[in-house]
């Protein structure tokens, strides 16, 4: 397999305390390689070292076979990155932000109309090439951001967060841009804390406390609880929760609206005495289902074992 992302012991510390953690892990051409985790996980750190934005503390990586440690102004010409918060001008129009990227990366101008056509393609902004990009929605500055990226056509986007508050259709719209990129050979790394759109990847890196805790296939990731989870409501979710987790045949118990998702340490045969202690706590079960168990309770999991390993 051909590898264009290979990281190598990559860490970063910000006042003697170590954000990025020795990550070491390979991306493969024209993968689209999500990195997830909540806030504060080294999400975005890892990405701008990737970009040579940041130079690593130790370790180093290679993009396009060339490292963002000895030569981080080359990687440049190889990627696009797009930063969670809109860094295109806002007093200028779509048209002049686009054309402004393609003089930064030197495109020549008969090479510019097909693909500026070609961006306004697929993210429906050829309509609004005159307003001002201050006057774009959430969602439409997103794919802005993603035309300019893509003007000079990369071998690898990295995005940090691109969906983050944009509305759902925008969020269809963007997965949907991301998803035709891969398809056309560009490597695609994506960090998100949305684990429902980990889902949409063809392997996640899974980040807790700026380590890896896992990277696989998000099918491969959830077949890890298979027949261990189970779904309840209760007329005392919380109360119900906090019980459920002092039960030694519970790894991970968490609140998910007004369902628990209970992950069990071993099988479903732990369930009907689980039940049993929360009934004889005065506890009502009104309802209850063995459910696949989604990326978010894969996560939680991996974090409570890791967190109890002292890892």
């Amino acid at each position: 397999m051909q590898y264009v992302v290979s990281l190598e012991g990559l860490s970063r510390e910000y006042g003697g305390q170590r954000v990025v953690d020795e990550l070491t892990f390979d991306v493969a051409a024209a993968e689209l390689f999500g990195i997830v985790g909540p806030d504060g996980a080294g999400k975005t750190t890892t990405l701008r070292m990737l970009a040579g934005i940041l130079r690593p503390s130790a370790g180093d990586a290679r993009l396009a076979g060339i490292s963002v440690v000895r030569d981080p102004e080359a990687v440049k010409r190889h990627i696009a990155y797009m930063s969670q918060r809109f860094g295109l001008y806002a007093d200028l129009t779509v048209r002049e932000n686009i054309d402004f990227y393609a003089d930064l990366y030197r495109i020549p101008h008969p090479k510019r109309a097909p693909r500026i056509e070609r961006l306004y393609e697929f993210s429906g902004l050829g309509p609004f090439e005159n307003r001002l990009a201050g006057q774009l929605s959430g969602g439409m500055k997103q794919k802005l951001g993603l035309c300019a990226a893509l003007i000079h056509e990369p071998e690898i986007l990295l995005l940090d967060e691109p969906t983050f508050g944009v509305d759902p259709i925008s969020r269809r719209d963007l997965w949907l841009i991301v998803h035709e990129m891969v398809a056309s050979g560009v490597t695609v790394i994506v960090s998100t804390a949305y684990l429902d759109e980990a889902e949409r990847c063809d392997r996640v890196a899974l980040f807790h406390n700026g380590r890896v805790v896992s990277i696989d296939t998000p099918v491969a990731l959830q077949q890890r609880l298979a027949d261990r989870v189970v779904a309840l409501r209760s007329a005392e979710p919380r109360r119900a929760r906090d019980r459920l987790r002092r039960h030694p045949a519970v790894n991970q118990a968490v609140l998910f609206g007004d369902v628990v998702h209970v992950t069990l340490r071993s099988s479903l045969n732990d369930w009907p005495a689980v039940r049993r202690d929360l009934k004889s706590t005065g506890i009502s079960v009104d309802w209850e289902s063995p459910i696949e168990p989604s990326l978010e309770d894969v996560f939680m999991d991996l974090a409570q074992n890791r967190e109890a390993g002292g890892a």
